[in-house]
């Protein structure tokens, strides 16, 4: 992609035709109240079973479910359907894994699987919401999902080992301790996740898989668990996040495009995806890119947010195991509060290292403007010698860091940047 400069920085006018691309569902103004169809406090799955299949079969409108606290089983999605969640409303989900048969398609650290049903679920459907102001409650906790994360290893190897040898989907079926995302839209069009909160997730907390035509705003995600990343993004296309606040047990917001064998074999990219005014809060990225990039990630643009907390503002986490690319990635007018390692982390070397088949590549991207009150360091970008990080750019950005940056094997320049209060002019400087 050829990119023009503007006074933004090149790139920007790039995200006029993502908002133009981007475009939430409409529905029917006719609602489906789920005590119309049985759903009682105590026992609400059966009543919102029945209110989507009733509200999908007549051409769509909203699921209604009103003030109260319902405890429910997984719930299905059909296209044209608005899951509403009023104001006072919670949902609670069964902690038993026999409510999430039965298996279906989906994805496990961007792994092909028949697994557990995420807690909501959509898979092929178009024109999907989840909407309102109230409260989606997985009761996650270490008595229940969080346990699988210390329990999963042995069948994490078998998974990716059938991944390795080719083999076929309905065959991937390895055990019972792989964890499912909360919220899953899977090879979905036209989708919308907007102002609820969710809580107690136990896995990924918003993961849409293989969709087009995504928009996610205005929603609370706080969730500290084990792996509880805030909203992953994985082989998706077209994606607006907005205005969303985001506490996450490790990445808070991750785009992804499947891992090793998969990812060549399926080959979707994430791309053109625009990240606006967000509030992010640790664990680990901010911002990620990875690690489960092998399909690829380009043109991502993040403006107008504040970090504060996780070990870093931008991650991309790749290496020869995973391989895939990653390029056109801008990141503008942002206030990091604080991080714990380096504002920004590149490191090839990371996990296996240069140690597989693959070669990752990491090109054109540009960071303006950025505001970091503390930092450990400022950068830690190292390359391979053979797959240097080029173009790699910091315009109008001031750091306030302990430490002095590692860079290794990339192709770095400087305008307007400070370190400490004091100009840098070259890279030596920075280190």
């Amino acid at each position: 992609m050829t990119v023009e400069p503007t006074a933004d920085g090149p790139g920007w006018p790039d995200v006029d035709r993502i908002l133009a691309d981007v475009r939430p569902p409409a529905f029917p103004a006719t609602d489906f109240p789920i005590t119309a169809y049985g759903a009682t406090e105590a026992d609400a799955g059966p009543g919102i079973a029945a209110a989507v299949e009733a509200c999908h079969a007549s051409g769509g409108g909203r699921v209604v479910v009103p003030p109260g606290r319902w405890h429910t089983t997984g719930i299905r999605l059909r296209s044209y359907v608005e899951l509403h969640v009023s104001a006072g409303a919670t949902l609670v989900f069964s902690s038993d894994p026999a409510d999430y048969l039965p298996l279906v398609v989906t994805r496990y650290e961007g792994l092909e699987v028949l697994n557990h049903a995420p807690m909501i679920y959509a898979s092929g459907c178009t024109d999907i919401a989840i909407t309102g102001t109230g409260t989606l409650d997985g009761q996650g906790s270490w008595d229940t999902w969080w346990q699988w994360f210390h329990e999963c290893d042995e069948e994490f190897k078998v998974l990716r080992e059938q991944s390795f040898f080719g083999v076929p989907l309905e065959e991937r079926i390895v055990g019972t301790r792989l964890r499912s995302s909360f919220v899953q839209p899977y090879n979905c069009s036209n989708v919308l996740i907007e102002g609820v909160t969710v809580v107690r997730s136990p896995f990924w907390q918003v993961h849409p898989v293989l969709c087009t035509n995504v928009t996610i705003r205005d929603v609370v995600l706080d969730s500290q668990g084990p792996n509880n990343d805030g909203i992953d993004l994985e082989s998706c296309r077209s994606v607006v996040v907005q205005n969303c606040v985001i506490d996450a047990g490790d990445d808070c917001i991750a785009l992804k495009s499947g891992r090793e064998a998969d990812g060549l074999r399926v080959g979707v990219p994430t791309e053109d995806v625009l990240i606006e005014d967000c509030e992010l809060r640790v664990k680990y990225g901010a911002i990620t890119l990875g690690s489960d990039l092998t399909g690829g990630i380009r043109n991502v643009y993040v403006r107008n947010c504040r970090i504060d907390g996780p070990y870093f503002a931008l991650y991309i986490k790749t290496n020869a195991v995973r391989g895939g690319f990653v390029e056109n990635v801008y990141l503008r007018d942002l206030t990091v509060a604080a991080v714990t390692k380096e504002v920004v982390q590149c490191n090839f070397y990371r996990g296996e290292g240069d140690t597989g088949p693959l070669t990752p590549y990491v090109r054109n991207v540009e960071l303006r403007g950025l505001k970091v009150e503390r930092a450990r360091n400022a950068l830690l970008l190292r390359g391979y010698r053979h797959s240097r990080i080029e173009d790699f750019r910091l315009v109008d950005c001031d750091f306030t860091v302990d430490r002095p940056s590692t860079v290794q094997h990339t192709a770095l320049s400087f305008d307007n940047v400070t370190v400490n209060g004091r100009p840098v002019k070259d890279v030596h400087q920075i280190r």
